[in-house]
């Protein structure tokens, strides 16, 4: 009997081990890896990322977690160097052993991350990426940018719609692109689209992404006298070529295109009214009609840190853009109800998704099904005030239709005074 009772506590005993191991497992975090930019150029906005990306895991832990587990975000500083993003994403999965993963800052960073992503069949959710899956077409990955399915073109698509509609309508366009993945795809798109315009291309170079001294590039496409400059850029080339237009007097019917960084208050406010007149594009804008559920109170959390971080007081653009891709895999995780990377991709493909940026879906590739780009136009600053960007007359939609806040104020000249 004695054996008995033993044999039965032993039981017991091990049933127990069991059940508080399984437990401590599922108090476990699910571990979320990424690198992101917080030195270098990209570092501007990098931070900001990271910042909402906090966020996010405040806001979804105080909900409980995923799958009843806590989340914990692990990342490493890629200091805005491509070659430092294969290395990252490898630790992440084979040291680190993260669940998931999600995509650095930027189209230059992704890219190279993409074959270790493939490698270890994980979902990769990019953070504004342009048209990276074109060339790998992962069926697991899905981009967060708001370009929809033909990403190359619609960069630049609004950008020349409003531009040829002006009187007298422009005849011949330059085209100048740093020499990194995401400007040269946006100078694709715009080859494309002035081709299919009928207009005369009378420059199209790329620059080294190393280039500080511009004035050169400006005084050669000045030389070639074109109605409209379209820029492909990173934030520190955005600033530069823009100090550089304006130091030689260059003025263009219109100005401006892809250029990523001018949507960055910080940098806005660097430039201030260099940016009238300037034609770019914008993630996000208070408007009525993209005040989404949550994206107020999340910008309302994330402007209390900044000041003290040093970055865009507003966060705009990248904090809302940052926010939604994580919360895009969370709500993957959640709907698959399982970490199994095929259940969150197939339920990611099959499902509508609900973030800070509205309700969309991913079509084949993992770009959105619909497009919502907003190309803008800078107008009327005056200062280099916080003031000056809050303001929404100063930034105002002028594509697509549906959206539109003003008139493109043409030609350029005509914004500058």
């Amino acid at each position: 009997m004695d054996r008995i009772w033993s044999g039965i506590a032993a039981v017991a005993f091990f049933s127990a081990s069991l059940a508080a191991s399984s437990l401590a497992r599922a108090a476990e975090p699910i571990r979320i890896g990424f690198s992101m930019a917080l030195t270098g150029g990209g570092a501007s906005n990098g931070k900001v990322a990271l910042i909402a990306m906090k966020i996010w895991e405040a806001d979804t832990n105080a909900k409980g977690g995923l799958l009843g587990r806590p989340v914990q975000l692990v990342y490493y500083d890629d200091q805005t160097n491509p070659a430092n993003v294969p290395g990252i994403y490898g630790k992440l999965l084979d040291v680190d052993k993260v669940d998931l993963i999600v995509g650095p800052y930027s189209t230059v960073m992704t890219a190279p991350a993409m074959p270790i992503v493939m490698q270890h069949n994980m979902v990769m959710v990019s953070l504004t990426s342009l048209n990276i899956n074109e060339q790998f077409h992962h069926p697991r990955y899905f981009a967060m940018i708001q370009t929809g399915d033909h990403p190359t073109l619609v960069f630049s698509r609004g950008f020349f719609a409003v531009a040829l509609a002006q009187s007298p309508k422009p005849q011949s366009v330059a085209i100048a692109a740093s020499d990194q993945e995401f400007s040269k795809n946006a100078s694709d798109g715009a080859r494309e689209n002035a081709h299919a315009a009928g207009l005369k291309i009378v420059y199209d170079k790329s620059y080294p992404p190393s280039t500080t001294d511009y004035s050169p590039i400006v005084r050669a496409v000045q030389a070639t006298n074109p109605d409209i400059f379209f820029i492909a850029s990173y934030p520190p080339d955005s600033v530069g070529l823009l100090r550089a237009i304006s130091e030689i007097g260059f003025k263009p019917k219109v100005l401006g295109g892809a250029m990523v960084g001018l949507n960055n208050v910080s940098l806005k406010m660097q430039l201030g009214p260099l940016l009238n007149g300037v034609v770019g594009y914008e993630n996000w804008l208070p408007l009525p009609t993209l005040k989404f559920t949550g994206v107020m109170e999340m910008l309302q959390k994330y402007q209390a840190q900044a000041a003290s971080a040093g970055v865009d007081p507003l966060g705009y653009n990248t904090a809302t853009e940052a926010y939604a891709y994580i919360q895009v895999l969370g709500e993957g995780v959640a709907g698959a109800n399982s970490l199994d990377q095929d259940k969150i991709a197939d339920w990611l493909h099959k499902n509508e998704l609900d973030t800070v940026l509205g309700k969309f879906r991913y079509g084949a590739d993992g770009e959105w099904s619909q497009s919502r780009f907003l190309t803008v136009q800078y107008r009327n600053i005056t200062g280099k005030t916080l003031d000056q960007f809050t303001d929404p007359a100063k930034v105002a939609v002028v594509d697509p239709p549906a959206l539109k806040t003003g008139d493109l104020i043409y030609p350029y000249e005509a914004a500058v005074k």
